[in-house]
Order: C-alpha cells, then sequence, then structure tokens
C-alpha cells in the first residue's frame, strides 16, 4: 500500500469539537474530508476505512488524547481515496459526503454526495471507466389485504436525461418487482418509510428483503417526498416535450408519478438549471422482455461475483471483449433484458454473424476503430453539467474525424447477405451522424491550435485575436531560444542531443529542463553553470540560469495567452455542448456496434466455435441442443468439457427429472441450458454444434442456498420462499430450472414437497421444467405422465470387493462420466463422494452397513404396505379391537402374573382364524 500522508491538523481541538457536533447517520454513510492533496477520515468511517482499504486497523490514529476524547482517524493519498471511491460506491453500497473547508478553519460543509446510483458529483474523481450505468429506482406501492399489489416506479441513469416510469400489478412475493430490478441493472433503490411505524410494515419489509436479495442498496426516504402534488409543474420545467405536462399518459400512472417526485428531488435535478427542457420521460413495459428472478441471475452466473478470481467464472465475462466503455455497459444490459421477440433476436443474429463470418471486418473493428472511442455519454454529461474543457472538445473532434473510417470499412463488405443489415443498423446512421457533426469538425479546425496538441496543449488558434498574435510570437520566440540554449548546453557538455542529452519541455515538477542519462551525470557535478534538479531512474534532470528565466517568461505569458483565449475557449465549448444530443445518439450507435462485434469474437474464438441457433416463435416450436457445452466452465484451466445433448419437447419431454452421482455434473446438465437460452434470446450464437429453441418469456431458477443463512433464513425456508416465486410466476411458456429441492427437511416430507410441486408444474403450469434430483422416486412420475422423461449422469464402475467384506483390500472404484443418459439411475454413489475425500474407512464400512439396513428394512415396509386394502385395515382393526376388548375383560381383577396374562392374549389371537387370516393384521404381527 502507498504510503499515507503524515495526519497533522492546525487545530486538532476545534476540529474535534467540530466532528463530534455533526449530526448523527445511517450506518451506509461514510464522510470524507478533503484537505487539498490529501484526505482523512474520522470515528466510525476511520476503521471502516481501514479494514476495507488497508486491511489492517494499525494505521488509525487518534487524534487529539488517547483516551475516549480522542478521535480514531485514517489519511489517504488521492490515489487510495479514488481507488475507496470506487469500492464504496460499486461493490459495497454504501453512500459517501466529501467535506470541504472554505477560507476559515473550521468552515467546513458538504460540498458533493454520491451514492450506488447516483455518481453525478464524483465522476471525476472515479476517473472514467465506470463498468455498469449506476441506474436509481424509486418505488411506491398500495398493498390491500388482497392478492394483487400496485407498484409504480420511476428510474433513471444520472448521466442520462432520461425519466422511465411503470405501474404494474404484483403478487404477494412481489415477483414482477424483483424481474424490473434485475431487467435494469438497479443499483439503488429508494423506498417510502413511514417514521412512526417502518419497522411494523410487512409489506415494506417484504420489499426491502427482495431489493437485498438483488444487492441493491436501499435508501428510505420520508413519506412526503413521495407525494404528487407538485410533480406536474416539475415535469413541465424538465421534459423537452412543448406539450404540458399534465397532457402525457404518463401522468395518469399515480403511484409512478409518487417516486418521480422522491427520484427527482434525490437527485436534485431541479437545482441544476441547466436540466430544464432536456429530459425525456418514457414507459417501460416488463413485458418486452424476458424476466429473470435474483435465483436465476445467480444460477446463471450472469454477472460476476465479488470474490470471482477469473472473468470467465461469469457469462458477462466470457461474452465482454467490448473495446469501449459505453459497450460494456450496454453488454451488462442486454444479459439482464433478453428480447421476446423472434424478428428482434433474428436481426441481432444476422448482425452477429456479419461479423463472425468476415474476419477482416471483425478485427478492423475491434483493432482500428471502437478501440479509440471513448465513453460518449459521460463526455456529453461533462458539456451539459458545463464542467467541459477545450480537451473536451478535442476529445470528441477525434470521434468525429474518425467516424468516416468507421463507415468506409462497412461499406466495403462485399457479402450482400450482410449489406442491408448492415446499412440499416449503422452504416446509414453513422453517415447522418457524421453530417450532423461536420460544422463542429470545421470549427474545431479553424479556431483549435491542433498542432499543439503534440505538447500536450489545449490552446486556441492565435489568427483568432490580435492580442493572442502578439502572445504566440513571443512564445515561438522563447521556444527558439530554449531550443538554443539546449544546443550551447549540449556542446558545452560535449554530449550529443537526443542521444545522451534531452530536451524536456513538460515535466511534471520542472516544467522547461534538461536531462542526462545517469552514466553521463558527472559531467555537471562540480560544473557551477548548471544547477541540478533532481535524480530519477530516468536520468539526471538539471537546467541553467537562462533556461530558468525563459521557463518563468514561458509560463507567464501561457497564463496570459490562457486569460485572453478563455471567452473564445467558452463560445468555442458552448457551440459544442449544443451538439450532445447528436453525441448521445452515437453513443448508442456504437455502443450498439461494440457489443454485436464482442459476440461475434467470441463466438468465434471459443475453444469450439458457437453456432447461430434457430429460433422458434414464442409459445411454439422445440428446444433442442447437440453436443450442448457450458460457455463459462469450457474456458477453465485444466477442464476437458464433456458435451451432452437436451431435448425439450411439449408432449414428449417437457419435464426432465436428473438422476445420479454427486459431482457428476446434474447441475452444470441443467445450468447450461438456461445459459445457452439466454445467450440466444440476447442474440449471440451459442455452444453446440446445433441448436434451436423456443423463446422463454422467464427463466426460473432454484439453486442453492449458500448465503441464507447469513441472513438469518434458514436453507429450507430459503428453498420454499424461492420455489413459491416460481410457482407463482411461472407460466407455459417458462424454463424452470430446479436442482435439489427439500433437503433441508426430512427426507418424507421433502420428497412429499418436491413430488407436490412436480405434479404441480407438469398439469397446472405445463412449462419446461428441468429437475436434477437424489430422489430416485421421482422417477415415477414417467408412468403417470408422457411428458415426463428420466435422463441420468452415468458412472463408470470397476472393481467387484467389497472394503466391508473383509476379503482383501479391493474397493468398488467410481469414475464420474459427465455424460447425460435416458434412463434412471439405479444406484446412490454419496458414500462414494466420502470415500473421494478420504472419510476414515470406519466411518465409510459404517455408512455402507447403515445405508443397507435402511434399504432393507424400507422394502420391507413397502412390500407390507402394498399387501393389503382400506377394506382390510378396517375389518382385521375391528376384530383386534374386539379380541382385545376379550382380553381386558378376562385378565381384569385377576391377580395373574405378566407372563400368564400374555399367554392368555396368545391364546385368544390363536383362537380367532379369521382374524389370523386377514393381511393387515398379518403386518402388525410381523411387527
Amino acid at each position: 500500500m502507498a504510503s499515507r500522508p503524515e495526519l497533522k491538523l492546525d487545530d486538532e481541538g476545534g476540529f474535534i469539537r467540530f466532528y463530534k457536533s455533526l449530526p448523527a447517520v445511517d450506518q451506509d454513510v461514510i464522510r470524507i474530508f478533503d484537505r487539498g492533496d490529501w484526505y482523512t477520515a474520522h470515528g466510525r468511517d476511520a476503521n471502516f476505512i481501514a479494514n476495507t482499504v488497508y486491511k489492517t486497523t494499525s494505521v488509525v490514529r487518534q487524534l487529539g488524547r488517547n483516551d475516549h476524547t480522542g478521535l480514531p482517524s485514517v489519511s489517504m493519498t488521492m490515489t487510495v481515496f479514488r481507488q475507496f471511491l470506487r469500492e464504496a460506491l460499486m461493490k459495497l453500497g454504501k453512500r459517501i459526503e466529501i467535506w470541504e473547508s472554505a477560507s476559515g478553519r473550521m468552515n467546513w460543509e458538504c460540498v458533493k454526495k454520491a451514492s450506488p446510483g447516483n455518481f453525478q458529483d464524483v465522476e471525476d474523481d472515479l476517473g472514467g471507466q465506470i463498468e455498469s450505468a449506476p441506474m436509481i429506482l424509486a418505488v411506491k406501492i398500495t398493498a390491500k389485504a388482497s392478492e394483487a399489489r400496485s407498484v409504480g416506479v420511476c428510474f433513471a441513469d444520472a448521466s442520462v436525461r432520461e425519466l422511465g416510469v411503470s405501474e404494474f400489478l404484483d403478487n404477494d412475493l412481489y415477483s414482477n418487482f424483483e424481474a424490473l430490478l434485475i431487467q435494469l441493472g438497479v443499483r439503488e433503490c429508494l423506498v417510502q418509510i413511514d417514521r412512526g411505524d417502518k419497522d411494523k410494515d410487512p409489506e415494506l419489509s417484504k420489499l426491502k428483503q427482495i431489493i437485498d436479495n438483488c444487492g441493491v442498496a436501499i435508501a428510505e426516504r420520508p413519506a412526503g417526498e413521495f407525494a404528487t402534488r407538485d410533480i406536474e409543474q416539475d415535469l413541465a420545467r424538465l421534459l423537452k416535450d412543448e406539450r404540458s405536462a399534465s397532457l402525457l399518459p404518463q401522468t395518469d400512472l399515480k403511484l409512478a408519478m409518487g417516486s418521480a417526485a422522491a427520484l427527482i428531488k434525490y437527485l436534485g435535478v431541479l437545482q441544476d438549471p441547466s436540466n430544464f427542457g432536456q429530459y425525456q420521460l418514457f414507459q417501460h413495459d416488463l413485458a418486452q422482455f424476458m424476466k429473470l428472478d435474483a435465483a436465476a441471475l445467480k444460477a446463471l452466473n450472469l454477472m460476476p461475483g465479488p470474490r470471482d478470481g477469473s472473468k470467465t467464472m461469469s457469462l458477462y465475462g466470457v461474452l465482454n471483449h467490448c473495446k469501449t466503455p459505453v459497450g460494456s455497459r450496454l453488454l451488462a444490459q442486454w444479459l439482464k433484458q433478453p428480447l421476446m421477440s423472434k424478428d428482434e433476436i433474428e436481426k441481432r443474429q444476422q448482425l452477429v454473424e456479419a461479423f463472425f463470418a468476415d474476419t477482416e471486418l471483425r478485427q478492423t473493428m475491434q483493432e482500428e476503430h471502437l478501440r479509440s472511442v471513448p465513453d460518449l455519454y459521460r463526455l456529453s454529461k461533462r458539456f451539459q453539467r458545463k464542467k467541459a474543457s477545450l480537451e473536451d472538445v478535442v476529445r470528441a473532434y477525434q470521434v468525429v474525424i474518425r467516424l468516416p473510417g468507421f463507415i468506409g470499412t462497412l461499406e466495403g463488405v462485399m457479402d450482400e447477405a450482410y449489406r442491408d443489415p448492415l446499412d440499416e443498423a449503422y452504416t446509414t446512421k453513422l453517415r447522418d451522424l457524421s453530417d450532423s457533426l461536420g460544422k463542429l469538425q470545421d470549427m474545431v479546425e479553424q479556431t483549435v491550435d491542433l498542432n499543439a496538441l503534440d505538447r500536450h496543449e489545449y490552446i486556441i488558434k492565435s489568427e483568432y485575436d490580435p492580442s493572442l498574435r502578439i502572445i504566440r510570437k513571443k512564445l515561438d520566440q522563447l521556444d527558439r531560444d530554449i531550443k538554443a540554449e539546449f544546443h550551447a548546453s549540449a556542446r558545452d557538455l560535449g554530449q550529443e542531443p537526443d542521444k545522451k542529452i534531452f530536451l524536456e519541455t513538460s515535466h511534471k515538477v520542472h516544467g522547461v529542463c534538461m536531462r542526462l542519462t545517469r552514466q553521463e551525470a558527472g559531467c555537471i557535478r562540480n560544473n557551477s553553470g548548471y544547477q541540478e534538479c533532481s535524480t530519477q531512474k530516468n536520468g539526471v534532470y538539471f537546467t541553467t540560469k537562462k533556461m530558468q528565466a525563459y521557463r518563468r517568461e514561458y509560463d507567464q505569458l501561457s497564463q496570459n495567452y490562457n486569460r485572453t483565449q478563455s471567452s473564445l475557449v467558452n463560445e468555442v465549448v458552448q457551440v459544442a455542448a449544443s451538439y450532445c444530443p447528436v453525441f448521445e445518439r452515437l453513443a448508442g450507435v456504437l455502443a450498439h456496434l461494440d457489443v454485436i462485434v464482442s459476440l461475434a469474437h467470441v463466438s468465434v474464438h471459443a475453444p469450439e466455435a458457437y453456432v447461430r441457433p434457430k429460433i422458434h416463435t414464442r409459445g411454439e416450436g422445440q428446444t433442442v441442443l447437440r453436443e450442448a457445452r457450458h460457455p463459462c466452465l469450457e474456458l477453465q484451466d485444466d477442464v476437458q468439457f464433456i458435451t451432452n445433448d437436451i431435448e425439450l419437447t411439449r408432449d414428449k419431454s417437457s419435464f426432465l427429472v436428473i438422476t445420479g452421482p454427486n459431482m457428476g455434473g446434474k447441475s452444470t446438465y441443467i445450468r447450461q441450458v438456461g445459459v445457452i437460452a439466454l445467450m440466444a434470446q440476447i442474440g449471440c450464437f451459442v455452444p453446440c454444434s446445433e441448436a434451436e429453441l423456443t423463446v422463454f418469456d422467464s427463466i426460473l431458477a432454484r439453486v442453492g442456498a449458500s448465503d441464507s443463512q447469513l441472513k438469518g433464513v434458514s436453507t429450507f425456508m430459503a428453498e420454499m420462499l424461492e420455489t413459491a416465486n416460481i410457482l407463482k410466476s411461472a407460466t407455459a411458456e417458462s424454463l424452470i430450472i430446479i436442482d435439489e429441492l427439500g433437503r433441508g427437511t426430512s427426507t418424507y416430507d421433502g420428497f412429499g414437497i418436491a413430488w407436490a410441486i412436480s405434479e404441480h408444474i407438469i398439469k397446472e403450469i405445463r412449462c419446461f421444467a428441468m429437475f436434477a434430483t437424489h430422489f430416485h422416486e421421482l422417477t415415477a412420475l414417467a408412468e403417470d405422465y408422457p411428458q415426463v422423461r428420466n435422463l441420468h449422469v452415468t458412472a463408470h464402475i470397476s472393481g467387484t470387493g467389497d472394503a466391508d467384506s473383509g476379503g482383501g483390500n479391493s474397493k468398488r472404484e467410481v469414475t464420474l462420466l459427465y455424460k447425460v443418459e435416458p434412463g434412471v439411475c439405479d444406484q446412490s454413489f454419496g458414500i462414494h463422494v466420502a470415500e473421494l475425500v478420504r472419510f476414515p474407512d470406519k466411518v465409510v464400512r459404517m455408512a455402507k452397513r447403515k445405508a443397507d439396513e435402511l434399504e432393507d428394512f424400507t422394502t420391507k415396509h413397502d412390500d407390507q404396505a402394498l399387501s393389503y386394502s382400506k377394506d382390510d385395515v378396517e375389518e382385521g382393526s375391528a376384530m383386534l379391537k374386539a379380541v382385545l376388548k376379550q382380553w381386558k375383560e378376562a385378565v381384569e381383577g385377576c391377580d395373574m402374573s405378566q407372563e400368564d396374562k400374555v399367554a392368555k392374549l396368545k391364546e385368544l389371537v390363536g383362537a380367532d382364524a379369521k382374524l389370523l387370516a386377514n393381511p393387515f393384521f398379518q403386518s402388525v404381527k410381523a411387527l
């Protein structure tokens, strides 16, 4: 870790008193104090940063005395602060306040606020690359005792001037709301709190649990902020649409409008006049994309987890070969918004195929064109917020002059089959955008001194102003004087220019100076004509009195130049800012292009090339995958992936039951179907040798509950909650993936639940489902329902001896083949896994013995259970009752021993031939 700034304050006591006077904030708010070129945090925040960033509390220092009156504090360099800021906002879900002190020592005020869904104030501090759009959403609900709940939301990416709204009915598990959070990739959610009874509201608790399960930060806001009384006039000020905001159809969505009011207030968009008349309002249709729940997101490994070591652990990591930040963000969005329209899917497939088939086209796009595109949305935002400089204008210009290269490459495509789709998606749009930006290009070329870019200077051409011309003439003369002094010094020191001695014109500390290689630096030692500045890895920096004078004069003239040109720079920046809508449209086109090229790149470069799947209309056709692979697993080191076929046909194999040994590949088999279906619906090629798929309206999963215990939810409860969500959300066009169900309770209860759920899916929902299970008894479903098909993962068994038999050391060896075959797995391999992980032999032998005993016991009772009818039970029970009554009368009041009483009972039973012949009594007697 880099060295920390020394924690020294002028007035420690004053700061401690000020800090302790600050009002308390929520646990997830962290206050950072800007000390100029370093930062500090105090109190609990200091301990949090010590543990999070420095991984040790030894960095914490006490301001004041080392007792309860002191203040735990930690300092950070600019680099460490930025690293912490990214971590806190993007991974830890924290909210940040940055405080600055004005002229007075204790005159501190909060100047910047940031949260996981709103980076506006700290975008510069985050340093560009923002992996995914910080989407923020506000939600308002009305929950009645009835089943249906009304949910209204408003959402925005604070970097784009759009507000989305949606209002819909939901079930008591809020599964539509959960799907919406995932579709939008929400990072922060505002919920309405009535301060009086916030802990008593069960609906709010349920909502917060769902938000938390989706990994979204929660911001509680008072109910008053969700009031709609001012929303129409607020929208009238913000929206581009000249019609009255009250006439917009979205304003009828009263819950969504309440959410909009809260979001507008939270983001503070009305406080910035540059937002007025710039926003657009649109309505989001939940049904236009496939629905995913939080369990499916985890089961399919869609997005990278916090502990993923390799980027190939997630589907996003595998598919993301985008060259631009806007492309990477769009890919993350597509993964959470798989398409539902066959036509739209096939349009994307056609584009991917164009780049898949043409290697030169794909490589040229990636290496020559896309690589050089900056984050246009962020750049546009800088212009909108009046934070842009001449450097930003030049960055925009550099994108504009590259557009003809994009267009030329696309026009060079020879294959007619791809030309029209590429024209429609990209070439025509880029041509129009390039034409629209032509005047901006002319303006920059006429006004900006592009030759000065080589010196990392961003200045207006001197011809534009008489004052600038005069200053420029003097600067050019100084340039010549500096070069002359450099050459004179080289001659004096006997060094060859640009070989051993160099002129440095923009050193961070020394400005204009000279540098000698370290081997040659001896020639300036003990030479009074030269002044050494510093020694660094690449040599010794030095100067002369003349050069120092030139440098001072050059710096002063440069400052004059900047002051004189400032009004011209403002004009140029203002003109460039008027092109923001065009740049945002351009960002959309280039992001789309970047993602499509990335999908083509992945499809070509997989261990075995992906194929274009045939897509059937929603609700029609079957899903057949030949030699299917899991896209993440096949890329892991030392994995030789075994391919498998999958067939889901409506009336013959819509419900697959997969049995087989632990670690045999059941989970991988069912998950890869979900991953492949999702890849197909975003328009990507899929890891198969041949594929056809129907369009699914949702992928719903129930797999593992590893982290539920940390949240105080038992494994079984987590299973039941996830399964309830599936049963309430699924339709006939869904894909359900269940990996083990009912393990968290007793075997009989678990099996009963698994059977009942399976029957409900088969008979009532009638969708496609895959069920991996250790309950072999579930395979009996195939006898009752033709659409159930049994599959099993295979294992090869060698060796005939038994470790338990005492005859030699030979053991049964089991080799997992990871191949899925039709039929039922006829044995269990759980104990084999215990052997694999080196359980003691004694424990393994005992397990085998107990398993055999249990199997014999179960089989015996199963046989007995099947040997008598309901009538036999009723008749046998009545006769037995009569015999017992007779026996009671015979022994009651008599002085008989225990043995005599038992003998009397046997005598009475033996005399009743009808009772002895009853099948039910025979089973009771056997016990």
